[in-house]
């Protein structure tokens, strides 16, 4: 459930994004994550890229291993209006 929750706030992340920049559909998300616990467990990049997937229809999910304990949304990619 803690994927869940980091989820939850990308997807968010990535709405406001493609409203602000006039993005009809999110095609791509590229994200860094570090040793990310939450609730006394780690965030395991395919369970987040699975939980992202329940959320959003994306295509395509990048999500990189990075050193240190912090995630950070690199980028987001979609379609124009």
């Amino acid at each position: 459930m803690h994927d869940f929750h980091l989820a939850n706030q990308i997807v968010k992340i990535a709405k406001e994004h493609a409203a602000k920049n006039n993005l009809s559909q999110i095609t791509k998300i590229v994200i860094e994550l570090g040793e990310v616990i939450e609730h006394g467990e780690s965030i395991l990049p395919a369970n987040l890229e699975y939980n992202i997937k329940l959320l959003l229809p994306v295509e395509a999910i990048e999500i990189t291993t990075i050193p240190g304990d912090n995630w950070k949304l690199v980028s987001i990619e979609g379609e124009p209006f």
